[in-house]
């Protein structure tokens, strides 16, 4: 494992899997919300977008979580390991309620500075009505991964954290294996 990408909806858990990824296996992590956003929320144009993922993936060693549709091949082509987190909507829009609670006004890790969380209407619409249709479109992601890709899809919490404690297992006895679905 030393080419990852993270896969899910809004609040589904990316970026906290990253970041705790990132810090039992060392490898560097990378927030798609960097690439697409720059301060004060203006979304980057998508050359832009294309060049910053593609200086990534030709690292040896990353983890980059995220969607975006534009750059999901070039994502592929790359990877290792690829994680989709699908969990439930109410799941997820507890969470992006909490989160948005927490760093109300302030940017969260995940975003660029000048990005402040807010509590957005429009945003949780967003969730709600993109439930099913942005779920098919990450499967397709997921079901496009290479047969040499490892494939793991969490549909909970409790898996997500089991598995990290099989990384930690793993870690302990000096083997760094990844837990298969």
């Amino acid at each position: 494992m030393r080419r990852v990408i993270i896969i899910g909806q809004p609040g589904s858990g990316k970026s906290t899997l990253a970041r705790a990824l990132g810090a039992r296996t060392y490898l560097p992590v990378h927030h798609m919300d960097h690439i697409h956003w720059k301060a004060g929320w203006k979304e980057r144009a998508p050359a832009e977008k294309v060049r910053m993922v593609e200086d990534i993936v030709a690292w040896d060693a990353w983890i980059l979580e995220g969607n975006n549709t534009a750059t999901a091949a070039l994502r592929l082509a790359r990877c290792d390991t690829v994680i989709w987190l699908d969990l439930p909507i109410l799941t997820r829009l507890a969470r992006v309620t909490k989160r948005s609670l927490r760093y109300l006004g302030r940017s969260r890790p995940d975003l660029p500075e000048g990005c402040p969380e807010q509590l957005d209407p429009a945003f949780f619409r967003y969730i709600w009505r993109t439930r099913d249709t942005g779920r098919a479109k990450l499967r397709a992601v997921f079901e496009a991964a290479p047969g040499h890709v490892t494939s793991l899809h969490f549909t909970s919490a409790t898996t997500v954290r089991a598995f990290l404690e099989g990384l930690d297992t793993a870690r302990a006895w000096g083997n760094l294996g990844i837990p298969h679905r």
